[in-house]
């Protein structure tokens, strides 16, 4: 027996990985919870419940799709250049950081403010990502690591802000920072609950992020260079350009769902704003194929597990832990699905 790579990728096979992914996660999710004594229907059914069986669970899911959809992306984009951006965590934290620091300083009509907050915590994440980029393009600094460790740096820059400068004199010595202006919170979209118009800004900037890779010269320079940045350079493709486009969109969107999440949902910034926003980002990105579309929905499933999983966790009593061991698995279930969608065993 042989591994050989495939000389042509069925489409079928590419289309249907991802939804194979998922069904494998949840067989072997499923012998974890019958593992710890519960039944497996039943807290898949309960899973589902918690996530979309009521108005108010529906809302919390979509509420918590939003800033997945946007790391999805910003994870995406930069892959898919062999950009490793591993840092959305720290880009989403800056984001936010920085558009509070700007609220709190301004008072504006609200048509001017929530853009301008908005654009200020892209620009964050842009910045956050470009440093790295830096390093790399000009010492051959690996990536990988330096975004990864420039999450921790941005955790403790923002404890250190709300600990001093930043902090919010009202919170009776609790660490956070001085709250959103009332006028630059994010509009609702369901009287009562806590989705807010950043799902729709995300939903759109998707919609123009397919649009940009697949009908745009950039979309094309963009995967060149990550195919094959040396037959992209021959081919007269200016690299390191491309590369800083593609850090300033990925930076932009983690920074974006930064400022999305402080001004639709927390009003002010604590360092337990995000629970993995930026890393579950990645698992998104990879579900989805690297498809910005895809990233929806791969973003509902993951929005999904999440608040289901609390419900399921009450209702039944076995951890919540386990929306959160379903999917990782469901990202490795996916590395296997997309090996074999380019390798084939034979005899």
């Amino acid at each position: 027996m042989r591994i050989e790579r495939r000389e042509q990728r069925p489409m079928l096979l590419v289309a249907t990985a991802p939804l194979l992914a998922v069904i494998s996660a949840f067989i072997l999710a499923g012998l974890l919870i019958a593992a710890a004594g519960a039944p497996v229907l039943e807290s898949f059914r309960q899973i589902a419940i918690g996530a979309f069986g009521s108005k108010l669970s529906i809302s919390e899911t979509l509420t918590r799709t939003t800033p997945l959809i946007l790391t999805g992306l910003a994870a995406a984009v930069a892959f898919r250049s062999k950009l490793w951006n591993i840092g959305a965590e720290g880009q989403f934290y800056m984001g936010a950081l920085l558009a509070v620091a700007v609220g709190s300083q301004l008072s504006l009509p609200s048509a001017i403010f929530i853009p301008l907050l908005l654009i200020a915590g892209a620009v964050a994440g842009m910045v956050w990502l470009l440093v790295p980029l830096g390093l790399r393009l000009r010492f051959g600094v690996d990536e990988v690591v330096t975004t990864l460790l420039l999450n921790f740096v941005a955790v403790l820059i923002v404890s250190m802000m709300i600990e001093g400068p930043m902090k919010d004199p009202m919170a009776f010595g609790w660490p956070q920072s001085e709250p959103v202006p009332s006028n630059a919170m994010l509009p609702r979209i369901m009287t009562g609950m806590r989705l807010h118009v950043g799902l729709l800004i995300a939903i759109a900037l998707t919609v123009i992020i397919a649009y940009v890779q697949k009908r745009t010269v950039f979309g094309l320079e963009s995967k060149a260079a990550g195919l094959n940045p040396a037959a992209a350079v021959f081919a007269g493709v200016p690299l390191a350009k491309t590369l800083i486009k593609v850090a300033c969109i990925s930076g932009g969107l983690a920074g974006l769902a930064g400022a999305i999440q402080v001004m639709g949902v927390k009003g002010y910034v604590t360092t337990d704003l995000s629970p993995g926003f930026g890393y579950s980002g990645i698992i998104v990105a990879m579900l989805a194929n690297l498809n910005p579309i895809g990233a929806i929905f791969a973003a509902l499933f993951a929005a999904a597990m999440f608040v289901g999983a609390d419900g399921m966790s009450r209702a039944i009593g076995i951890p919540s832990f386990i929306a959160d061991v379903t999917v990782a698995l469901s990202l490795l279930t996916m590395l296997v699905a997309l090996f074999f969608t380019q390798y084939r065993i034979t005899r």
